[in-house]
């Protein structure tokens, strides 16, 4: 199990430390690179994944509810990408590396850590509200940061294309999804849970 934490760690450190470098050589800076990768969610999720998984290994116990939030967190990273954002940019070298890192390996590895070695029966039917505070949060952080510098986070959270109305209704569709993908989450953690005991 240790080596398996440490590869999804190491995944995600390894994803944040090539986007950073690409990032340094796009912008000529430390500062605005590291402004610029804040402003994702993808980065964000990445960070806590990375931290969370070098603290599990490290041997530190999370609780399911943190974990199961964590997992359905950086599960949203990958389904958005490769649903609405994947080749809209043209990307190569390190840039292209670490969107492979981000948003593929570390949502999969991530997925499959959780189905086979997290503990399961100890999530909630409220976890999923819960869990929806942090994409929450993270909206009005990007609509801010957008509004302040002009730069939208994503396409459609991009006010000044699309409109509050039409970005709200983004958002909402959006939100729902991770809800219901957090009830499919608790559904499939008391189905395993019954399925161990046996």
């Amino acid at each position: 199990m240790r080596s398996a934490t440490l590869i999804v760690a190491i995944t995600a450190w390894a994803g944040l430390a090539v986007q950073l470098h690409a990032s340094v050589e796009a912008t000529g800076s430390l500062f605005s690179a590291l402004w610029m990768m804040l402003l994702y969610f993808t980065v964000l999720t990445n960070i806590v994944v990375a931290l969370l998984f070098a603290a599990l290994a490290g041997g530190w116990r999370a609780s399911p509810r943190l974990v199961g939030g964590v997992t359905l967190a950086i599960m949203l990273v990958g389904a958005i990408y490769h649903s609405l954002l994947s080749g809209l940019l043209d990307l190569s070298g390190g840039a292209a590396l670490a969107d492979v890192l981000l948003h593929t390996l570390t949502p999969i590895f991530v997925l499959l850590w959780w189905i086979v070695f997290a503990p399961k029966g100890g999530l909630t039917w409220r976890d999923p509200l819960v869990w929806a505070l942090f994409p929450l949060a993270y909206l009005g952080y990007g609509l801010a940061r957008g509004a302040q510098g002009g730069r939208y986070p994503y396409p459609f959270m991009n006010v000044s294309a699309l409109g509050w109305t039409q970005t709200l209704l983004n958002a909402a569709a959006i939100a729902i999804g991770f809800v219901v993908a957090g009830y499919m989450l608790c559904a499939i953690d008391r189905r395993l849970s019954r399925s161990r005991s046996r």
